[in-house]
């Protein structure tokens, strides 16, 4: 359950700091008080996305911090686990929007991804918002809400992977027929510059080594000259070379070491040298000998890189990579000379696939109406509950037409709604009655929930819309879905408000210069005054203060 929020520097929040309950709890205020900006700070902290504009004007950054109690919650306690990001039964989220729109995220008080907030946060809490009816209209939402309820996210995950293996083998089977027509005549070019290439028959690694070859063979003159140098200057000179002045210096110190130990190591150094230069003479002498001066062989050399140039420049390739290209020519000869061996594996591959896609969204179509009948009994009895006894909610799920097919599965689905007995059940979009779509959007939110394992619901404005006794069915509702999970309702209605356990005020304070929010958490002689404010306006009576006391005092009885 959702334990504490802090918000500093949020829209028109200087800071904020709200303590939560278990039970109901209601958020109430002036029109424009912010009593939104708190869904939205806990939308943002659950890994929703921000920008720039969210910082409060002429601050460096938006803060955001929830504490969540997740002791009775093994999903998010293994999740927190499994990423080495748990912390015994509390867990704190953090999120930090710079002014220049970045964002930062954090698990108990490591780093983290914005997905991975937004993953434990689909654990966590659930809002739903103001304007969801507006988006209940939509198929998409409709199928979404029906597969939540079934529990066929997973079966319908396993739907969309079979759809996207058909589709790929399909794309690369057409890809092969589309290249049939020019299959042929591929087929003799790469042949004839198969041909060439087997007939130059390139090594891997041979031109460069030819190239080295050809550089020593160019400059043997020098090299040779080069080595006889070195070696007079090393050992070979008669006038004084290197090897004897060395012996020279240990026969000057081997005479003086017994006098003095510590010229030892330095006659050791000098027996290294002497072995050092000793070696490098006969690495010289070797290297020497194998110096070759050979024209012929020369000129062959340059004539093998010539023609390997003439036949990378045709290609359009660096004349080191022609093995490479001569292995790429082949395996797409030999491709396309199989082509209608490996066209006949496709089509059975794609066959396979579909066969294997089709029974998935089979399975899927028929969970779909089995959750729908449940659904569609749940909801007309909620609607009950809500001040439309009579009224009947039923899902359309139909197949679509061939051809038709996604990833989602096979069916068409839609929610209908009858408002009134007798009358025929019509799409949600047809719905004139702005109190009756509110009503019908809480029906769906809270059935649609009821399987949930998230412990805090958010409710914002769902309620809009609606009045008088319908008002107190919705809290009656609400307070329903808190008896065995935490649930936070944004409200206008003093009936709703008057059955919560909890209750905050949603405040805004303007000193000339600025304007803020703050948040107030109500005793007993507070609520009333609220209550009494959300019944009468702007002037508050005695009979008004009086009828909010007496709400008050019945919310207990109500809500058993």
């Amino acid at each position: 359950m959702l334990v504490s929020l802090q918000v500093r520097d949020f829209a028109i929040v200087d800071r904020i700091e709200v303590d939560f309950e278990p039970g109901m709890t209601v958020l109430t205020g002036e029109t424009g008080a912010g009593k939104s900006i708190l869904v939205d700070a806990l939308g943002l902290v659950l890994g929703e996305r921000g920008g720039s504009k969210l910082v409060r004007s002429g601050a460096r950054r938006a803060e955001f911090a929830a504490e969540f109690d997740v002791s009775d919650l093994p999903p998010a306690r293994a999740w927190l686990e499994q990423q080495a990001l748990d912390e015994e039964d509390q867990c704190l989220l953090r999120r930090v929007v710079n002014a220049d729109g970045r964002s930062r995220a954090f698990i108990n008080g490591n780093a983290v991804p914005l997905q991975q907030l937004k993953t434990l946060g689909e654990m966590l809490l659930d809002i739903h918002g103001q304007h969801f009816h507006q988006s209940l209209g939509r198929r998409a939402v409709q199928r979404d809400l029906l597969d939540h309820y079934g529990g066929l996210h997973a079966l319908r995950a396993q739907t969309a992977d079979a759809f996207a293996r058909w589709k790929s083998l399909l794309e690369r089977l057409e890809a092969l027929r589309t290249a049939d027509a020019d299959r042929e005549s591929r087929v003799d070019l790469l042949t004839f510059q198969l041909q060439e290439l087997e007939s130059l028959d390139a090594m891997s690694g041979e031109y460069v080594a030819l190239q080295a070859e050809a550089q020593r063979l160019a400059n043997s003159g020098r090299l040779a000259e080069g080595v006889a140098a070195a070696l007079d200057g090393l050992s070979d000179s008669d006038t004084g070379n290197v090897a004897s002045m060395l012996a020279a210096a240990e026969r000057s110190l081997q005479g003086l070491v017994e006098f003095d130990k510590e010229l030892s190591a330095t006659l050791e150094l000098l027996d290294s040298a002497a072995i050092q230069v000793a070696e490098a003479s006969d690495s010289l002498r070797r290297y020497g000998d194998s110096i070759d001066m050979d024209p012929g062989r020369q000129d062959l050399v340059e004539r093998r890189l010539d023609s390997m140039q003439s036949v990378a420049r045709k290609h359009r390739v660096e004349a080191a990579d022609l093995p490479e290209l001569r292995a790429r020519l082949g395996s797409e000869l030999d491709e396309l000379t199989h082509a209608e061996e490996r066209g006949r594996e496709l089509e059975q591959e794609a066959q396979d696939a579909e066969n294997e896609y089709r029974a998935l969204a089979g399975k899927l179509s028929q969970r779909r109406k089995a959750a729908a009948r449940q659904f569609e009994s749940s909801v007309s009895d909620a609607m009950a509950g809500l001040g439309m006894p009579g009224g009947r909610f039923e899902i359309a799920v139909e197949p679509l037409g061939e051809g038709a097919e996604r990833a989602s599965g096979l069916d068409a689905i839609e929610f209908l709604i009858s408002a009134n007995p007798g009358q025929p059940a019509m799409p949600l979009s047809k719905v004139a009655s702005g109190g009756e779509l509110s009503r019908m959007s809480l029906s769906i939110q809270v059935i649609a929930s009821d399987g949930s394992t998230i412990p805090t619901m958010v409710f914002d404005e769902v309620d809009s819309g609606v009045g008088g006794g319908v008002a107190e069915m919705v809290g009656r509702r609400l307070a329903e879905v808190a008896s065995d999970r935490q649930v936070l309702c944004v409200t206008h209605l003093p009936q709703v408000a008057s059955l919560a356990n909890h209750h905050i005020r949603i405040s805004k304070v303007t000193d000339g210069k600025a304007t803020r929010t703050g948040a107030h958490v109500l005793g007993q002689e507070e609520r009333v005054d609220e209550l009494a404010r959300m019944l009468g306006g702007v002037e508050i009576t005695a009979k008004t203060r009086e009828h909010a006391a007496e709400m008050l005092a019945g919310a207990p009885q109500k809500r058993a």
